[in-house]
């Protein structure tokens, strides 16, 4: 898929070179922006003259983003019910990958939801065959934070899920400052 940024200089008959000899920017600049990383302040604007368009006509409005990678990122969550911690890790790979803030963002609030899911059930599993033993419990206590944990991961995925495709919203997260 062809950014703006390159259908316009494609346009002018302009190659990466000359656009960037022209707007004063690098090479490199060029490249990482026709590769989708949106500029901002003095690069936008000095794209955008070069271009001859208006700065906030050259990139989408956040808004206008889809959503598409925060579904993915959402849906790999599920991938520590297979490995462990892998709906921390793969969430993380994803949302690092990922060029827009919107997404980003959204990515950043399923990991912290994840994270914390995932430091309840390994507390509750180390402490049940202790909690197990004290009480002279028969039944394999483990298993009950397990089943609630799938039970958990499945609905907040589902949720998740429902909600970003009728609101590009999270129902379930969690602003975090960690990353």
């Amino acid at each position: 898929m062809q950014t703006k940024v390159k259908t316009l200089r494609e346009a002018k008959n302009l190659t990466q070179t000359e656009l960037a000899e022209k707007s004063g920017l690098s090479l490199r600049t060029i490249q990482r922006i026709e590769s989708g990383n949106i500029p901002k302040g003095f690069t936008l604007k000095a794209i955008a003259k070069t271009l001859e368009i208006e700065p906030e006509n050259l990139f989408p409005k956040e808004e206008n983003i889809p959503i598409d990678r925060a579904k993915l990122i959402n849906l790999s969550a599920l991938s520590g019910l297979i490995i462990p911690f892998g709906g921390i890790i793969f969430p993380a790979i994803l949302t690092y990958k990922t060029q827009d803030s919107l997404n980003r963002e959204l990515g950043k609030s399923i990991i912290c939801v994840q994270i914390i899911l995932a430091f309840i059930i390994s507390v509750l599993l180390i402490l049940s065959p202790f909690i197990q033993h004290w009480f002279s419990i028969q039944f394999p206590l483990f298993l009950i934070p397990l089943i609630a944990f799938i039970i958990i991961k499945l609905w907040i995925v589902i949720k998740n899920g429902i909600s970003l495709n009728k609101t590009n919203q999270l129902s379930i997260k969690l602003k975090s400052n960690f990353f």
